[in-house]
């Protein structure tokens, strides 16, 4: 399962914020972003409980994060 999280980050704080992302079990890819979100993650994961405990325990709690948003990918 693929999912994109997209993430809100305080200010100043962007670069270490993507630094800690990519260091996140889970996460392949990690990017700053320009527009109403400041960062992405991709994230693979074998099913939605374990993409849920990696944003909530992992992504959440990184300095800096104030909001996320998870989108699930899916094949049409």
């Amino acid at each position: 399962m693929k999912a994109y999280v997209m993430i809100k980050i305080r200010a100043g704080e962007v670069k270490d914020v993507v630094r800690q992302l990519r260091k996140v079990e889970g996460v392949i890819e990690a990017h700053m972003t320009f527009g109403p979100y400041d960062a992405v993650a991709v994230v693979e994961t074998p099913d939605i409980s374990r993409l849920g405990a990696i944003t909530a325990s992992a992504i959440q709690p990184i300095p800096g994060v104030e909001q996320t948003l998870t989108c699930l990918a899916v094949d049409v």
